[in-house]
């Protein structure tokens, strides 16, 4: 059986490779990987690149089934797979995109439309990838009723959350924030406006019935937030909003992807 499944899921990534490349116009002529990892890594860049559209009915079906498939071989991590270290307070070491919670979040940029550069390690890059083209497309037009009412140069603050469906993850939903940007340094107003991501954050939650979040490390890569600092802002922001609202939350998970944030967070935590 598990052999089937392997040549039924080659298929779909065959075909979602040569779809892609065919909607994508400029690169309809080049040439397909003969290996599994090479096709991957050409269909996530066919996506991260393609504007917020439409897909065909038929190769949107095919991307989902391939997606969802991709999901269950990563292997999907559940609350019961995460101890609770704190309260409801978890930390969780890997890929965001396997958590199975009502929301995971993302660490976005004002423009809402997730990373446009091919393969980036970035988490709005990875989320995209594992959601499907959906996610781009609803972010997208959420961003164009906010310029019909703000105005066709608006762009999402800093600190101000904004909800779409998980699509294709095991995330129900996904809460994008656009953290704050250390310049020079990290002063007590972007410290406010991280602090603000957390709290904002778990007010939407609370507003939409969500009851399990993961937060990744909002602004600590490219935005250049201090690692050690921001950790310390996020479990206390998190530690008093879950004190002022007691039986709120089931489960807030605070996800690291390195070993040097999984220190800092066990420091604070443990």
């Amino acid at each position: 059986m598990e052999a089937n499944e392997n040549a039924v899921q080659d298929r779909r990534l065959y075909d979602l490779v040569e779809a892609f490349k065919a909607d994508s116009g400029e690169y309809r002529d080049m040439a397909t990987p003969r290996d599994a990892e090479g096709r991957r890594r050409i269909l996530r860049s066919l996506m991260n690149i393609r504007e917020p559209r439409p897909l065909p009915e038929e190769t949107l079906r095919l991307q989902d089934e391939y997606l969802k498939a991709r999901s269950v071989e990563k292997g999907i991590v559940t609350l019961d797979d995460i101890p609770a270290l704190r309260g409801p307070i978890s930390l969780w070491q890997g890929d965001i995109t396997r958590l199975q919670v009502d929301a995971i979040v993302n660490a976005a940029n004002s423009q809402m439309l997730g990373c446009f550069v091919p393969m980036h390690s970035c988490i709005d890059n990875c989320i995209h990838s594992f959601s499907g083209v959906q996610l781009r497309l609803e972010c997208h037009r959420q961003m164009e009723r906010l310029r019909e009412k703000f105005g066709p140069d608006y762009e999402q603050p800093t600190s101000v959350p904004m909800l779409t469906d998980g699509y294709n993850l095991p995330a129900k939903k996904v809460i994008h924030i656009v953290g704050p940007i250390v310049y020079d340094r990290a002063t007590p107003s972007l410290q406010r406006d991280l602090a603000l991501c957390y709290s904002n954050t778990l007010d939407l939650c609370l507003e939409n019935g969500l009851m399990s979040v993961a937060f990744c490390c909002i602004s600590t890569g490219v935005f250049r937030f201090p690692p050690d600092l921001a950790a310390q802002i996020a479990v206390q922001t998190v530690g008093e909003w879950l004190q002022s609202h007691p039986g709120q939350m089931e489960r807030v998970i605070f996800n690291v992807f390195s070993d040097r944030d999984k220190a800092l967070y066990e420091q604070i935590l443990i």
